[in-house]
């Protein structure tokens, strides 16, 4: 068996990201009677939000700022006024309420968990990730669940790798695979940090020539077929 511990990213790997972000953004517009197009302001969001996490990947900008700066650009695209920090908490604490987990994760989880170690390492807001992941229903699966905004390193830093195996005391990175959705934070991180990366590529992109990823699986299943 080559691989003894297994490093799973979260959102959009094994919980359904892209439905507890809108579930949250609908119940916090409906809470600050927003009237605008709901679904232009999702579309505007989203946008914002993923060119913002791509900026706290690259160290140029902090998550307590991320967490309110991201409904201040929204709000100044809108033309809306309102409190972007209070709207900041109302979000984060539906979000924290959504935890949707992809149904194959359970079978997954449950084909590899008396073969391998297994920890999750998140980028994410902790009073966000805390609820949504630690509280979850797959929790137990997991020796380890490593926040980013916890421990203020984050995905692709081979730092926040390098701190998870310490905390595992696991020491062997030729034995250790990581497994995610994201090119820049999940396989970039294994890369850097020297370790073999899955890329869950649900999909179905062009693989990138410049990037020395392992594995690539459109279905998570599919893990079964590598380990």
């Amino acid at each position: 068996m080559k691989y003894e511990l297994i490093l799973f990213d979260a959102d959009e790997t094994l919980f359904d990201f892209k439905k507890s972000e809108r579930y949250a953004f609908m119940e916090s517009l409906s809470d600050f009677k927003i009237n605008y197009d709901k679904e232009e302001c999702m579309k505007i969001y989203s946008e914002i939000n993923t060119a913002i996490w791509k900026e706290f990947e690259k160290g140029t900008i902090t998550s307590d700022k991320l967490k309110v700066e991201r409904f201040n650009r929204l709000f100044k695209r809108l033309s809306v006024d309102k409190d972007a920090e209070k709207f900041s908490k109302a979000y984060m604490n539906h979000l924290s309420e959504a935890s949707f987990i992809y149904n194959e994760a359970f079978e997954i989880l449950d084909y590899l968990k008396d073969k391998y170690r297994l920890a999750i390492i998140t980028n994410g807001l902790l009073d966000v990730q805390n609820k949504r992941i630690r509280e979850s229903k797959i929790e137990h699966y997991f020796q380890e669940i490593i926040i980013s905004d916890e421990i203020k390193i984050a995905k692709p830093m081979a730092k926040i790798f390098d701190y998870t195996l310490e905390k595992l005391n696991f020491k062997d990175k030729s034995k250790v695979l990581m497994i995610g959705d994201s090119l820049t934070s999940d396989i970039q991180g294994g890369i850097n940090a020297e370790i073999d990366t899955c890329w869950f590529n649900v999909n179905n992109k062009e693989k990138p020539k410049d990037m020395d990823i392992t594995y690539v699986i459109n279905n998570i299943l599919e893990l079964k077929n590598i380990l």
